[in-house]
């Protein structure tokens, strides 16, 4: 069977009688998926992956079947059409993968212990039971699980548990939804439970590994989600539960499975009493995010995968539409303009780069389309931008009608558009596809050409491209009036300058906001005077300066060392995203020095200039009058201070170690991984390490955790390194879930690189093996390609990844890796000297 067929076409579903029985100490899983629907053919497939079938009947009676491992199935021969109810009995593995149905681990009081969870998605139920695992074959589902229990253990599923016989735990039917939807966790839990205004019954669930108090802040923020979108969706939540499950071992970050909500405990659990505001910020992000998906993604899907930005991006785009209006003082859209906003502009200027919807069929290619950059943040800048243009009033009307139109249903993104376009009276769809359908974004140029103001479009790369001759609808936002809402040609005259800026009164400038997925190259006269009124621009503004300068140095349309000299200009901004976008600039000129050369003791000088006043104004320690902007920027201060080897900043990091050194955890959650740092890096010892690798392996504090990797990536020391690298693939110091975070760490570390890079080589198969069924695995090849920059290392990553560039899945980013590696070796060599001498002429 030729892969582009679907199973749902073959088989439509109707509803699921499930019955599982797993056994932890024997990892087996047996059971039996009766699946009763309406078949097309005489012969139809089921999926399944991992399995051995014993048996299939269909209305009772045996009947013939063959495996088809290309296309992860079995195919029935029915010997008719129409209602049918096919029963199929089965046992399959318990895997350690974190795909499918899996155990995760976790010590209590130095015993180990387990809890079983599911992760479905994209395509994974096929290992759980047999069943048509697309998501157009939305049915309903009756699930009763067995398992080897004991007491004190609990078992949640998406529906509330409706009896227990005979040890068989049996849920309430499912509304009508996707397989990779459906969801189950047993184990010995704590919950915390609260209720919605509307009666919706809200918990967060966790393995008594952790404090109770740790669950209250996700708790908060689940509650009033839902309530937030019930409101802005118009639409009541369809459930009657929603819970938040935190598992021990997670690959992605969290998954929306309808009712029950799987998180890595990193994204829902945190210290109340110590965690940065930053990390409550993202956790709060992220469980708006998966909430959103209840209604969008859940309650309506999208009919196949090449439609998966149409979840993906919409809930990227609500999860800071609800945070902004849950707790408006938190800067949630601050946090999307220097997070989503920089990764989507630096990974859409690569040639090569997929669209935001992309065709696909084959299972390990649709794994591969979960680009974080492109289908959760482009994709959530596009949307963004309709949401600027058509204003709240009509994108609520317009999401209350798609709901009302297709809930239980599957949609495509022309179903959305077509539903805003008419509560908007605006022709989103054709806006829109100029921005769906072809990969990347323009560049518009603004240049004074005898008197007159005039603009144009074309396509904008990072490295070489192939200009294609693509043109966007681009939303200009422009702050003069002359200017139309829409640039839809190539280029466009707007009139005598003079009298425009005379009208105005001020500099000309588009994209104000930020919000439209383009950047901006002003000549000299337009950009001299927005320089010279800087400080009357708002912080997003500013740091639309400083990313738009940034990207078009990275493009080689202007010169880095022309940058430089300008960056003082903003050192002493008391607003974090304008101090976040300083030093992403700052730290894009650390490639052009080599480790421990002239060079780099003069850009550390220049870094030391630049945060000298910051760090002074902000201290270590945080304050009862600091303003948010405050607590966000002083980490990032502080960093640059540390960088510089100012040496009275790596003495006060010293004295707040030795001041919490019985409780290094109780260090300030902000600067933790920072004084951590500093430690192994300035006064670090074999003791130390032994220390701080103790303390990660009992911690259960994921924020504490993660600080201590950083920390023990960053030692100077050849053995200490081997000790890591060995750690590597000793899952009970290094989860799975946490290695691509530690080989990072030892890789962006000059004095680990080459230890790291021989690791991955040398154990590359060990790492498909354990990863390699994950979304998130083709990400190991973009960590390297975001720390190699030297010839030599360019040719070792073709050498070891161009063999592999046939892999399913791996060949788009295989290639586009090449090119981030490329690029930055040409633009250094070209641009070294020059930036190395505007930094000696900054630090005189």
């Amino acid at each position: 069977m030729a892969k582009s067929t679907h199973f749902y076409e073959l088989f439509q579903p109707e509803h699921y009688n499930v019955y599982l029985d797993i056994n932890r100490a024997t990892k087996q899983i047996t059971g039996t998926s009766t699946i009763t629907g309406d078949a097309k053919a005489t012969q139809i497939a089921i999926h399944q992956k991992y399995m051995t079938i014993n048996s299939v009947k269909a209305d009772g009676q045996a009947v013939p079947f063959t495996f088809d491992d290309q296309s992860e199935g079995i195919h029935i021969d029915l010997g008719k059409t129409g209602k049918a109810t096919v029963a199929i009995d089965f046992t399959a593995p318990l895997t350690d993968s974190m795909m499918g149905i899996y155990p995760s681990y976790y010590e209590l009081n130095g015993e180990k212990k387990q809890i079983i969870g599911t992760q479905f998605e994209t395509t994974a139920a096929r290992q759980a039971f047999p069943c048509v695992d697309e998501p157009e074959a939305k049915a309903t589902f009756d699930l009763a699980i067995k398992f080897d229990e004991h007491e004190g253990e609990t078992i949640i599923s998406n529906m509330p548990e409706v009896k227990t016989e005979n040890g068989v735990h049996y849920f309430d039917t499912t509304v009508r939804m996707s397989s990779y939807l459906i969801a189950f966790a047993f184990g010995e839990m704590q919950s915390k439970l609260t209720t919605t205004k509307s009666g919706v019954q809200v918990g967060v669930f966790a393995t008594k590994a952790h404090q109770a108090k740790e669950l209250d802040f996700a708790l908060d923020i689940a509650k009033r989600s839902i309530e937030f979108y019930e409101d802005f969706y118009q639409t009541p939540y369809p459930l009657p539960h929603s819970w938040q499950m935190a598992l021990p071992d997670f690959s992605a970050g969290a998954m929306e499975n309808w009712g029950l909500v799987t998180y890595r405990e990193a994204y829902l659990l945190i210290d109340p009493d110590n965690t940065a505001f930053d990390l409550k910020l993202r956790v709060a992000t992220v469980v708006a995010h998966e909430l959103a998906h209840q209604w969008f993604g859940d309650l309506v899907t999208m009919k196949w995968w090449d439609d998966l930005w149409l979840n993906e991006s919409f809930a990227n785009m609500m999860e800071y539409v609800a945070i902004d209006a849950i707790e408006p003082t938190w800067g949630a859209w601050d946090a999307f303009q220097s997070g989503d906003v920089p990764m989507a502009l630096q990974r859409d200027a690569t040639d090569g780069v997929q669209s935001v919807h992309v065709q696909v069929e084959d299972p390990a290619e649709i794994d591969a389309l979960f680009d974080s950059a492109i289908v959760y943040a482009k994709g959530a800048r596009m949307l963004v931008m309709v949401r600027a243009l058509i204003g709240d009033d009509a994108l609520r009307s317009g999401l209350k009608a798609y709901f009302a139109a297709h809930k239980y249903g599957n949609a495509r993104g022309a179903d959305l558009w077509a539903a805003l376009g008419q509560a908007s009276g605006l022709d989103v769809g054709a806006i829109m596809n100029s921005w769906l359908e072809q990969p990347g974004y323009p560049v518009v140029t603004a240049k004074v050409v005898d008197g007159r103001l005039t603009i144009a479009q074309q396509q904008f790369f990072v490295g070489d491209g192939q200009d294609a001759g693509r043109q966007w609808q681009i939303p200009l936002n422009s702050n003069y009036d002359a200017v139309p809402t829409l640039l839809k040609d190539h280029s466009l005259d707007l009139g005598d300058y003079q009298s425009l800026r005379q009208t105005s009164g001020e500099p000309f400038r588009l994209n104000v906001g930020n919000n439209s997925h383009f950047i901006v190259q002003y000549d000299d006269q337009l950009l001299q005077d927005i320089l010279a009124n800087v400080n009357a621009l708002d912080e997003i503004s500013q740091l639309q300066l400083l990313q738009d300068l940034r990207l078009l140095a990275e493009g080689r349309r202007i010169s880095y060392a022309t940058v430089v000299p300008l960056l003082t200009r903003f050192a002493d901004s008391k607003y974090t995203v304008v101090t976040s976008a300083l030093y992403t600039v700052a730290g894009n000129l650390r490639k052009f020095v080599t480790p421990d050369s002239a060079e780099e003791k003069q850009i550390k000088a220049y870094y030391d200039q630049l945060s000298a006043q910051q760090v002074a104004r902000l201290g270590w320690t945080p304050r009862a009058t600091d303003s948010i902007d405050d607590e966000l920027s002083r980490p990032t201060v502080l960093s640059a201070t540390l960088f510089a080897h100012n040496s009275v900043a790596v003495a006060a990091a010293h004295e707040q170690f030795t001041a919490h050194q019985a409780e290094l955890a109780s260090l300030p959650a902000a600067t933790r991984p920072l004084i951590l740092a500093n430690e192994v890096k300035n006064y670090g010892s074999a003791e130390l390490f032994d220390t701080l690798l103790a303390a990660y392996r009992q911690s259960t504090d994921a924020s504490y955790k993660a600080d201590l990797s950083a920390a023990l990536t960053s030692t100077t020391d050849a053995a200490l390194i081997a000790k890591l690298i060995a750690a590597f693939e000793d899952a009970d110091t290094v989860k799975p879930q946490d290695l691509r975070a530690w080989f990072r760490g030892v890789l962006a570390n000059s004095k680990g690189e080459q230890a790291a890079w021989d690791w991955i080589r040398n154990d590359w198969q060990w790492l498909e093996d354990t990863v390699g069924g994950d979304m998130e695995f083709t990400t190991y090849i973009t960590v390297i390609s975001r720390v190699f920059r030297t010839a030599e290392r360019l040719a070792e990553f073709k050498a070891f990844f161009e063999p592999k560039i046939n892999t399913p899945g791996l060949t788009r980013e295989i290639n586009m890796d090449t090119k981030v590696i490329e690029t930055r070796v040409n633009l250094i060599k070209d641009e070294q000297a020059a930036v190395n001498a505007a930094i000696a002429q900054v630090v005189k």
